[in-house]
């Protein structure tokens, strides 16, 4: 794991959404959910809502993830030590993952032979025995491919995966697929499918391969969305000579269809009556002949369903003997925010739905899909927000059902540009084109738990915004808690934080230091902000008025139109807040737009007294690449710095805030002089101008002990500098050449008399590494070295760029720390945190 030296690392958080593709999600035997996060593959365990890891290896979007065996199949995985995770994306690569639950290692088995020339949109498995399964993956122009996994039976083998067939099975995509053994026909298997028309096309072959055509199911008006085949493990003779097959469709119906043995090939004879024409196909496989009728058509939903899918088999203990069968019971997900759990009635047999849990607010979009827990205790649904949500059945008893809303880990559902500790380190800011800025926090543990062990939550979500966000920076200095934001507008906006975050945040400090008095000396009156209905700008809901929003809603049903967005309700939380929470009542409320810039910003930084913000944006001029000083309070533009003839990628201000750093696309880095004269006002110099590397500069970073910095680029250097006799720049070291672009560094301090310090290097790869730096100076002049001290294992990185590093804040006290925290975030929509001890 690491080189030359005993740094340890710790991987701390990971946050991130969800794909918003339908067939992304997949709760597995093992007990976790499986979902693609751009183009990595991320686990997460429900217990502790908290993402265990990501699974570098695609180099396009995940769009589905399937375990081996899934939840259905948890029966059969009673003494597995090794479950399997199958991955598709958006060029047609599968992927095979394999979990030691022994050791909780993951490991890359083998990429699948190239078999789809467009993306893979789904894939379902069926469990033949313990150590045997067969897979099924389509993909957008039609094709299906089925294949044959053999697990390893002793730990030396390999997992062995052979294609079975492979047939294009329409000229458009195939949207869902099931797959399942045939009642009393050993070897012999259904593969049903759906796609853009509204007919299911159903095949039927053998456990070696070849499948062909059977039959058709028509009945659905619209996309067929979602397929499930029940598995036929039913105690009495009747139900263990049938299957069923459930559907749903963008026609907003769902429908049961049941498939029951009728006889030999030979011996049975239809008549044609009246009758057969409502009984439905009928086909052979085998020796054996089938009828397919529909059982039940489930009205309810009032928008397209997405998925279905049958509840997993339940073991009962019957004359001393374990046995597992078949529950009646449907889950069914849809984009009218609702997910139901459909059952038929003890007496009428009649389906009705017994459960429905959603409707959440107006910030929901719908459901994507939804799955059952192997206990079939919880069920999870993940949304278009790339957001998940969770019910847990806490009911006691058999006869009542109780579905209550459990936490789920949380995230960007798209890259994530920038990222910023507050003045303390007790929480961080994220921003992402998922149009959201996030803070993210550890929560206290419960009483009883290790204190090792923090889990981190999503804590707020202050802004939600209308443009694609590229940069933030927390304001600095004492009281209330501050940031500015920059996004694809012309507009630097100013947030702060409302009495209800500050509350809520005094409840995750337990015990840790942070004063919540230092936080309230400002007295602030705003509780929480409201969206306007655009959703460009957050207006602040006061504490006297806290109370007016259920009587102003109160007769205004039906009013909920693009003006009227309903009135949010911000509160002190006790917990972690759940996605709805999140969503809309955790706003912070808008304090300044400032104006000046003539394009979209970019880069943003305040200095460490919290007395000024730096601000840049895009630029193809010298006229655009101005950098802009705001005074922070007024928050007027005291300052227009010139240098640069392109964007500026990143600005910093040197620790002792006399020294502003500039990087651009245009190669050049510049460093300003930042004096304030006696009655407050600011004046800049520009110090130097200096060419440094031969690509863009992507970031830059300040030693925290004296006036050297380094400077990161796409030409897959990091170079160090110092400023000699405060006039005059010079390189003083070049890292050895990097594997990728370095789009991202930052400079923390290790000693303090030593002037030893950790350069953390972030690449276009997604790869994160440690550099310990040591930094000499003489009167001859500044000199350092620089050695690896940590290579990150693929693992534990991002799968895609890097885009921010940024070192936790430490007390000056504490300048002989061995505990650093780092996060970082990137194009791969995930923010992570990382311990290293030194």
């Amino acid at each position: 794991m690491s080189e030359n030296t005993e740094i340890e690392a710790k991987r701390v958080f990971i946050g991130a959404g969800c794909n918003r593709v339908v067939n992304n999600v997949s709760w597995g035997a093992s007990g976790l959910v499986s979902f693609g996060a751009q183009n990595a593959v991320a686990v997460f365990c429900p217990k502790t809502a908290q993402i265990l890891t990501t699974l570098p290896g695609h180099k396009a979007s995940v769009n589905c993830t399937h375990w081996l065996p899934s939840s259905k199949f948890a029966f059969k995985a009673k003494n597995l030590d090794r479950h399997y995770l199958v991955s598709g994306d958006s060029d047609g690569i599968i992927i095979l993952w394999e979990l030691s639950t022994i050791s909780n290692n993951w490991r890359h088995v083998l990429q699948l032979p190239r078999s789809h020339k467009k993306g893979v949109t789904c894939i379902t498995a069926y469990m033949v025995s313990e150590t045997d399964a067969m897979f099924a993956s389509a993909s957008s122009d039609g094709v299906v491919n089925v294949w044959d996994v053999s697990f390893p039976s002793h730990s030396s083998d390999e997992c062995k995966v052979l294609r079975l067939d492979s047939f294009s099975a329409d000229s458009k995509a195939i949207v869902t697929l099931s797959l399942a053994e045939l009642p009393q026909n050993p070897g012999r298997f259904a593969l049903a499918m759906g796609g853009l028309d509204s007919k299911i096309k159903l095949y039927s072959g053998e456990r070696t391969g070849k499948f062909t055509s059977v039959c058709e199911l028509k009945g659905h008006t619209d996309w067929i969305r979602s397929l499930d085949f029940s598995l036929p493990l039913h105690s009495t003779k009747e139900t263990a000579d049938s299957i069923l097959l459930v559907s749903s469709s963008q026609d907003k119906v769902i429908r049961i269809w049941k498939f029951v043995l009728v006889g030999d090939v030979g011996s049975w004879r239809r008549e044609i009556t009246l009758a057969s024409y409502i009984e439905g196909p009928v086909f052979a496989s085998g020796t054996l002949t089938y009828q397919i009728s529909v059982e039940s058509v489930l009205i309810g939903h009032e928008d397209w369903v997405y998925s279905v899918e049958w509840q997993p088999p339940v073991t009962n203990l019957v004359d001393g003997q374990l046995t597992n069968h078949q529950p009646l019971s449907i889950l069914s997900a849809s984009m009218d925010k609702t997910m139901m759990i459909w059952r038929p009635e003890k007496i009428t047999g009649v389906w009705v739905n017994v459960v429905c849990v959603g409707e959440l607010s107006h910030c929901a979009l719908g459901f994507f899909g939804g799955h059952w827990s192997p206990d079939a205790v919880s069920i999870l649904a993940h949304g278009y927000g790339g957001s998940f949500y969770l019910w847990r059945n806490v009911s006691s008893s058999k006869e009542s059902e109780n579905w209550q809303i459990q936490k789920v880990p949380s995230g960007h559902f798209a890259a994530v540009t920038d990222v910023t500790w507050d003045k303390t380190g007790e929480y961080l800011l994220s921003v992402s084109h998922d149009q959201t800025t996030r803070v993210f926090s550890s929560w206290k543990s419960e009483e009883g738990d290790e204190a090792e062990d923090e889990h981190w939550h999503e804590l707020a979500r202050p802004q939600v915004h209308g443009h694609d966000i590229n940069c933030v920076s927390m304001v600095q200095g004492k009281g209330n808690h501050r940031f500015v934001s920059g996004a694809e507008e012309k507009v630097v906006r100013v947030f702060e934080a409302p009495l209800s975050f500050l509350k809520t945040l005094n409840h995750t400090r337990a015990g840790r230091e942070g004063s919540f008095l230092e936080d309230l000396q400002a007295d602030v009156q705003v509780l929480g902000a409201n969206m306007s209905a655009l959703g460009l700008s957050q207006k602040p809901i006061y504490l006297h008025s806290s109370s007016e929003p259920s009587e102003r809603n109160g007769g205004g049903e039906g009013m909920d139109t693009l003006e009227s967005v309903p009135e949010a309700a911000p509160a002190e939380l006790k917990e972690p807040p759940i996605e709805d929470q999140l969503a809309f009542h955790t706003l912070w409320p808008e304090s300044h737009k400032l104006y000046g810039h003539g394009n979209e910003l970019f880069s943003l930084c305040c200095d460490h007294m919290g007395n000024l913000v730096a601000s840049s944006c895009k630029a193809q001029s010298a006229a655009m690449a101005e950098i802009w000083l705001w005074e922070v309070g007024t928050w007027k533009a005291v300052g227009r710095l010139q240098s640069h003839s392109l964007t500026v990628t990143h600005l910093e201000f040197s620790y002792d805030d006399t020294l502003l750093l500039s990087v651009s696309r245009d190669r050049h880095f510049s460093v300003f002089s930042i004096q304030r004269t006696d009655n407050g006002e600011v004046s800049h110099k520009l110090m130097a101008k200096v060419e440094a590397h031969k690509r863009i500069i992507w970031a830059c970073s300040w030693n925290p002990f004296g006036h050297q910095f380094a400077t990161s680029s796409r030409d897959k250097t990091v170079k160090i500098w110092s400023i000699e006799n405060n006039i005059q720049v010079k390189q003083i070291l070049t890292l050895p050449l990097f594997g990728s672009s370095v789009t991202a560094v930052a400079w923390t301090g290790l000693d303090h008399k030593e002037k030893n310090g950790c350069v953390a290097v972030g690449m276009e790869s997604g790869l994160i590494e440690l550099w310990k730096i040591n930094i000499v100076e003489t009167e001859e002049g500044t000199t350092a070295t620089a050695a690896l001290a940590l290579r990150l294992e693929p693992f534990m990185c991002h799968v895609s760029a890097v885009n921010r590093l940024a070192w936790r804040p430490t007390e000056k006290s504490e300048s002989n720390q061995s505990l650093l925290r780092l996060t970082s975030c990137g194009d791969d929509n995930c923010v992570r945190v990382f311990d290293f001890k030194f």
